[in-house]
């Protein structure tokens, strides 16, 4: 994404949602931020301004030519639905029953949390990525491409072209992309398995997800389908 890169829209303005903001920003793309109230009472530092505003999620569905999600995952029917069709949406949740209620969509072992989005998505390209590393790690670990030390991000998708996209833009914030495949691969990258958390290099979470099986995930999958026989 070097040339004629695309405004980078993030429905989302917590921790997470403002350091992909500054990272991106800071790699060049001009970004559009939403929060779930007043787009004036989101903070945006001064010197990134210039890239960096804010507005409803409407306008930023509308605005951004890929959209970023960031929100808790809970709230995924609240994502508008018309201004993001055609587009292609990052999907950066996770499913946490403890804050998003137990809700039944999430609840099969089978499944990904971003099948789900997909499905609520079903004009849009969702592509799972930036959901597994803390946000701590994700502002403190970016580095130049060819630094020592970096860091990886996994990405699931269904599209050869969009996941190229989407590691690109991972390359430009400053992580080794790392594909895990399909989307419905990336409940490899969900809580109860071995990258969630992960703050690793590209070699060690491409380790981690061919662990799957061994993770807690893995085995309530294995045991989901063992029933089915």
């Amino acid at each position: 994404m070097t040339v004629d890169r695309p405004v980078i829209g993030i429905i989302g303005a917590g921790r997470l949602g403002r350091v992909l903001a500054r990272l991106a920003a800071d790699a060049g793309y001009t970004v559009l931020v939403a929060g779930s109230g007043d787009p004036g009472r989101i903070s945006v530092p001064s010197r990134l301004r210039p890239r960096v505003s804010a507005g409803t999620s409407e306008h930023v569905a509308e605005r951004a030519d890929v959209v970023i999600l960031a929100l808790p995952l809970g709230r995924y029917r609240e994502i508008p639905t018309r201004p993001l069709a055609g587009k292609l949406v990052i999907d950066a949740m996770n499913f946490w029953w403890e804050s998003d209620g137990l809700l039944a969509e999430f609840t099969d072992p089978l499944g990904s949390s971003s099948e789900v989005v997909q499905r609520h998505l079903a004009g849009s390209r969702v592509v799972k990525a930036f959901n597994h590393m803390g946000y701590a790690d994700v502002e403190d670990e970016s580095r130049p491409r060819g630094r020592a030390g970096r860091k990886a991000i996994g990405i699931a998708g269904d599209d050869a072209r969009d996941v190229g996209l989407v590691a690109d833009l991972v390359d430009d914030l400053g992580f080794d992309p790392v594909v895990v495949g399909p989307l419905a691969d990336g409940v490899k990258l969900e809580p109860g398995t071995e990258p969630f958390g992960a703050d690793v290099d590209a070699t060690e979470l491409r380790a981690l997800v061919d662990r799957f099986a061994d993770s807690q995930r893995g085995r309530r999958r294995a045991a989901a389908l063992r029933s089915e026989e």
